[in-house]
């Protein structure tokens, strides 16, 4: 199976081994769900559908570089297409490819910001770091959401969000992909408000239950002494943070 392709529970997907959304049996693989179906070294699954995030032009997202190739990078943008980013998109500098290793910029398993420049008619997409926000993302906590939910998380020119990152004193970057980094002082209560959020979304004032959580779970917070030059670095970058700029989207 060299390319993805649409499946419906019980197409076969090949001889071998199930993986995730697909199940096996007398050593035949079997789709589980409808997704898009993929064999890695014998080993088949399927990434499913429902709440799998789809690319498009502007948005912010947050990517994990998954190989880097000359004079780009492959990106995982938590999606079924991957995602490339281009050295004349990566960096205004003159680069000698010839004396520059690029994993001096960006190396295997680096967490970026980036934003999605262009999306062709195929799903070729195309990442930029060129908007003020776009950074390598240091450190700090995971946390998948459904994409479909990162508008909730976000709240209305970011109100949600940034009430989180000001009562956990935490820097938190929402990705429009359904990817959250977070990063402080309260890094557990800012993920559990955030998993709170993805599952009540649909809840009638939800604002005023999330400041409630907040405000209940942060009485019985630890005192957290942060050194100065910690403060100074966390300040530095407040304005990647702030996710407004992409509206409802990758905050």
């Amino acid at each position: 199976m060299s390319e993805r392709k649409l499946v419906i529970p019980g197409d076969f997907l090949g001889d071998g081994r199930a993986g995730n959304g697909a199940y096996e049996e007398e050593g035949k693989a079997f789709a589980g769900c409808v997704g898009l179906a993929e064999e890695k070294n014998g080993l088949f699954f399927v990434i499913p559908l429902s709440g799998i995030y789809d690319p498009k032009r502007s948005d912010g997202v947050i990517g994990k570089i998954q190989d880097v190739i000359f004079s780009k990078w492959i990106v995982d943008i938590n999606s079924p297409y991957e995602a490339v980013l281009s050295l004349a998109d990566a960096t205004d500098e003159f680069i000698d490819l010839t004396k520059t290793d690029m994993t001096k910029y960006f190396n295997f398993g680096d967490l970026i910001f980036a934003e999605i420049s262009s999306v062709s008619n195929t799903k070729n997409v195309q990442l930029s770091m060129r908007n003020r926000k776009c950074r390598k993302l240091r450190g700090g906590r995971l946390l998948k959401v459904v994409p479909a939910k990162v508008p909730r998380i976000i709240g209305k020119a970011g109100s949600m969000v940034e009430m989180i990152k000001q009562m956990t004193n935490t820097q938190i970057v929402v990705g429009q992909n359904g990817i959250v980094w977070i990063k402080g002082d309260h890094e557990d209560i800012a993920i559990d408000i955030i998993t709170m959020i993805e599952r009540k979304s649909h809840v009638h004032g939800l604002t005023d239950q999330v400041k409630a959580a907040l405000e209940e779970k942060m009485k019985d917070a630890p005192k957290i002494e942060r050194k100065e030059e910690k403060y100074n670095d966390r300040h530095e970058h407040d304005q990647y943070s702030d996710s407004g700029d992409y509206g409802e989207g990758f905050s």
